[in-house]
Order: C-alpha cells, then sequence, then structure tokens
C-alpha cells in the first residue's frame, strides 16, 4: 500500500458525502485530471467532469476550467455545499487550481 492510498483511507474515515451536502472526489493523473461528485448514501454519482475535451493551455489553467465547469453543472442540481475529498493528494497545483474554479462559481466547501 503506498502512501496516497494510506492518506486516502485516513481522509475517507471521516468525509461522507449526503444528498445535501455531496463529496467531490479528485483523481489527478500526470496528464489529467477528474472530477465526481457523489452522494454516499445513496451511492449514486451525481456529476462529473474533467478535461479530456478541454483545448490547449497549461494542466493548471484547464483544472481551474474543469472546477467551473462542475460548479455551473452543481448549480443546475441545486447543490450550494461539498465536502471536498482531494483523494490523497496534497492540496497545491492542480487539485488547488480545481478547488478555486469551484469556489469561483459559488460552491462552498
Amino acid at each position: 500500500m503506498n502512501r496516497r492510498s494510506k492518506r486516502q483511507k485516513r481522509i475517507r474515515k471521516k468525509i461522507r458525502g449526503t444528498e445535501v451536502k455531496p463529496r467531490v472526489n479528485v483523481f489527478r493523473s500526470n496528464y489529467h485530471i477528474y472530477v465526481q461528485v457523489i452522494d454516499d448514501v445513496r451511492r449514486k454519482t451525481l456529476a462529473s467532469e474533467s478535461d479530456l475535451k478541454a483545448g490547449k493551455g497549461k494542466k493548471t489553467e484547464k483544472a481551474m476550467a474543469v472546477g467551473e465547469k462542475l460548479g455551473e453543472k452543481l448549480k443546475k442540481l441545486g447543490v450550494k455545499e461539498v465536502c471536498f475529498d482531494r483523494g490523497g493528494y496534497r492540496y497545491h497545483g492542480r487539485v488547488k487550481a480545481l478547488a478555486e474554479g469551484l469556489r469561483k462559481s459559488t460552491v462552498k466547501f
């Protein structure tokens, strides 16, 4: 078991997503970033977004755009507050940019 999965388990013990306050899960590969909004009570994914269709640009800029797009989807669903699950990654770079993009679209953590 590597360090990231240990951090991930430790974080998931504390964070649970509900219908009112779902969990935003982040997966970051070397090239792309993927985000899901999950209701853990009903075990259902409410929305998802990735930077696969984003055009050219830096990875942090794409992550910010992904956060803004996801924020728009959450507005349509009526979700105003979320739990942010960084997926065991450190809160800097692309993960931080994604969170700032979500906050920019008036989603609270």
